[in-house]
């Protein structure tokens, strides 16, 4: 009886700590709406919250494809993640003070040292960073081109061009490889002798390309090409075409945070360890 009661009496509070934790993370649950829950004040819900523990989910490791890209809640402070979108879970997280070369490598070693193997990638298109990933098939990012042709050519370009060129972009996301680039490099011959336009400066008399926006979307265009439609060539990976899957929870994850606005540093450390942590199971022998 006496084990008994001791038992309870001491993993009861443990168990609520990590209830009412877990509501505070994961639900849209507010310091004041805990306590109101619960009847108590919100110094009694806070306690709790910083007696809990940021639990991290177990999945065995494997051969799968995977997205890999950072975020930044504030300058110098973000992180960098690896997730496997097949499994809804993430493998790797890390705070990063930059985006480099070096972080995705160092998480690239962590993966396979859990026991991954990384069969394909799907990456935000940084030229440097794809190769790290050389030796296994590698995707560009569909959202993110969108939003490099953009920034060059605005949301509503004005010259006939790049109202053509915007329109083709719009079909990456359905197009065929050779759709795609039947579009593309026509639109390139239609256009060369506008895009080699030159202005030159009255007083310098150095010239510079006229059109230099749309010159720069058709050169992304050009160097992302190859890894635009790798998801199509190898259907049985099951790669993504997109970040989403991380770009969502990137999104999710920052208006959680705002929504507890005036937490402590180390906690938000914490919540967004609990939202995002993993643990692998033991890696089996090869």
């Amino acid at each position: 009886m006496v084990c008994g009661k001791r038992f309870q009496s001491k993993s009861r509070p443990e168990k609520l700590e990590q209830v009412i934790f877990e509501k505070y993370v994961n639900k849209r649950s507010t310091l004041k709406d805990l306590s109101e829950e619960y009847g108590k004040s919100i110094n009694w819900v806070r306690s709790k919250i910083n007696a809990a523990k940021a639990l991290k989910k177990e999945i065995e490791p494997d051969g799968y494809a995977m997205v890999a890209d950072a975020t930044f809640f504030e300058k110098a402070y973000g992180f960098l993640i690896y997730r496997v979108p097949e499994l809804k879970k993430n493998v790797y997280f890390a705070s990063i003070n930059y985006e480099s070369i070096f972080e995705y490598q160092r998480g690239r070693a962590h993966v396979e040292k859990l026991g991954f193997k990384i069969r394909a990638i799907t990456l935000d298109g940084r030229p440097r960073v794809r190769n790290l990933f050389s030796d296994i098939p590698v995707q560009m990012c569909h959202f993110h081109q969108k939003q490099i042709i953009r920034r060059y050519l605005t949301s509503n370009p004005k010259l006939e061009a790049g109202i053509e060129l915007k329109a083709i972009v719009d079909t990456l996301t359905y197009a065929t490889e050779e759709e795609f680039s039947a579009q593309f490099f026509g639109w390139c011959n239609k256009w060369d002798s506008f895009l080699k336009e030159r202005t030159t400066d009255p007083i310098t008399k150095r010239w510079s390309y006229t059109h230099k926006r749309v010159r720069s979307a058709r050169r992304s265009l050009k160097t992302n090409l190859p890894y635009l439609f790798t998801y199509l060539k190898y259907p049985e990976l099951k790669i993504q075409k997109t970040t989403n899957s991380l770009d969502g929870s990137f999104s999710f994850l920052k208006e959680k945070t705002n929504i507890h606005r005036g937490i402590t540093k180390q906690l938000r450390d914490k919540v967004i360890e609990q939202f995002w942590g993993i643990r692998c199971k033991k890696s089996p022998k090869n």
